[in-house]
């Protein structure tokens, strides 16, 4: 079980992510209003979770949660996004968010070609290597899932097209393979694992 999912548990609920994560991975959480208990027992609760850097209460109950390794939102298998898109194929431009999802789909099945034949290990993933702002902004737009999955409106459309955006920058200014004489390391099996994710949450053909 990931520090994640631990924390849904004690809180009964996913909670929310906050900022942009550039720097700390944080959520809220209006748990202990909801469910009508002691903020401060509740945070005392979501502090003994293996991963969970620091919990302030705010306000009248509300729960800022900052999260040591946000990484951990990579260490699992994601369930596939239930939304079936009806995007035309054509234009092949960034004003089409039906290519901007497929072709971030598509990159990231390349990039999982690459790194086998680069030498990237699968093994030995480190979230903690996950700390550039690229592959973190990634990690924010994921760290989504679990709120909108259980949201009466998810709003799948424009999140996969947010999420395809994010990737496609981290894609092109962190590359998850060895570039020219670089050895592959630990950082690209991280960043190849954000790929793997990445890859099966947006719809589209391996290659265009």
């Amino acid at each position: 079980m990931t520090t994640l999912d631990e924390l849904a548990g004690v809180l009964g609920e996913p909670a929310v992510p906050e900022g942009t994560w550039e720097r700390e991975a944080s959520y809220v959480s209006a748990a202990a209003l909801r469910r009508r208990v002691p903020a401060e027992g509740l945070a005392e609760r979501v502090r003994a979770i293996d991963g969970v850097a620091s919990v302030e209460v705010r306000g009248k109950g509300f729960l800022r949660i900052v999260v040591a390794v946000p990484g951990v939102l990579v260490e699992e298998e994601p369930v596939r996004v239930p939304f079936e898109a009806e995007w035309p194929d054509f234009p092949r431009t960034w004003e089409n968010p039906g290519f901007v999802v497929r072709y971030g789909h598509v990159r990231a099945c390349a990039v999982r070609r690459w790194a086998r034949e680069l030498g990237v290990a699968e093994g030995g993933f480190r979230g903690e290597l996950l700390d550039d702002p690229w592959h973190r902004r990634v990690l924010r737009v994921l760290a989504e899932l679990p709120g909108r999955r259980v949201s009466r409106e998810p709003g799948w459309e424009s999140y996969l097209v947010r999420l395809a955006m994010a990737y496609h920058d981290a894609h092109e200014r962190a590359p998850a393979v060895p570039v020219g004489d670089e050895e592959p390391g630990a950082v690209h099996t991280a960043r190849v694992r954000v790929a793997a994710v990445v890859g099966k949450l947006l719809p589209g053909p391996d290659r265009l």
